[in-house]
């Protein structure tokens, strides 16, 4: 009977911890970090992605130099907004290479799919996906790059999963975020990540934190491996 009794407390006890995390994700709180999640930016905030100032606050070219992104590669630029790090990546892969540009809101592959057009740029699939899925192929990526993109997520844990499902076993998820350690760095707070939780929630799903690299005037270029 105490056996039973033990049990019966311990089903109730981890039944209430799952309750509780679901409660705080769903309030936008990490349940592991504690991290309050951002609001996703809108269409409306399109011209902010595109300022003329990025080339020198974020320098995005030498991130991309840091990933070493091969010729004939296949990576997702996931939450790419109006396009800005995709035609990088485009460029990156080459002709033989493939990018898959996915993001929530239709509004923003529109304006993908024009600066697409407009650049002669062939290589990219538009992928609408949702707050849990980014709609990827299972097992087809090397590289899944989100810029300024893993804080607003409001489903952390579940899109995870997805995008180590996508990618194939010794891929990579790598995140820009801006430094939460450096108070100085003019961006809100729920808009920043520190090294210590971005490893804390990714490594949860499976994912490794493999190196960090601090070449960007304010971000963190954050590179996890896939086992």
């Amino acid at each position: 009977m105490r056996d039973t009794s033990a049990r019966t407390a311990l089903a109730s006890a981890f039944i209430l911890a799952m309750a509780l995390a679901v409660a705080a994700q769903q309030a936008g709180v990490h349940p592991l970090s504690g991290r309050r999640f951002a609001q996703t930016m809108g269409v409306e905030g399109a011209e902010w992605l595109d300022r003329s100032e990025r080339d020198l606050e974020e320098n995005p070219d030498r991130a991309i130099d840091v990933l070493k992104v091969e010729k004939g590669a296949t990576v997702a630029d996931v939450g790419a907004g109006s396009g800005y790090m995709t035609v990088k990546l485009a460029k990156k892969v080459g002709p033989q290479g493939k990018v898959y540009a996915n993001d929530i809101q239709q509004g923003m592959l529109d304006l993908l799919s024009k600066r697409l057009a407009k650049s002669k740029i062939t290589n990219v699939s538009p992928v609408l996906g949702t707050q849990d899925d980014p709609n990827l192929p299972a097992e087809a990526l090397d590289l899944v790059l989100m810029v300024d993109v893993y804080h607003e997520l409001s489903q952390p844990q579940v899109m995870l999963r997805r995008i180590r499902a996508s990618l194939k076993p010794g891929g990579r998820l790598v995140l820009l975020e801006y430094r939460k350690e450096d108070p100085d760095i003019p961006i809100r707070p729920e808009h920043k990540m520190s090294v210590a939780d971005a490893k804390l929630e990714v490594e949860a799903e499976g994912f490794k934190l493999a190196r960090t690299n601090e070449d960007l005037p304010r971000q963190h270029i954050l590179i996890f491996s896939r086992p």
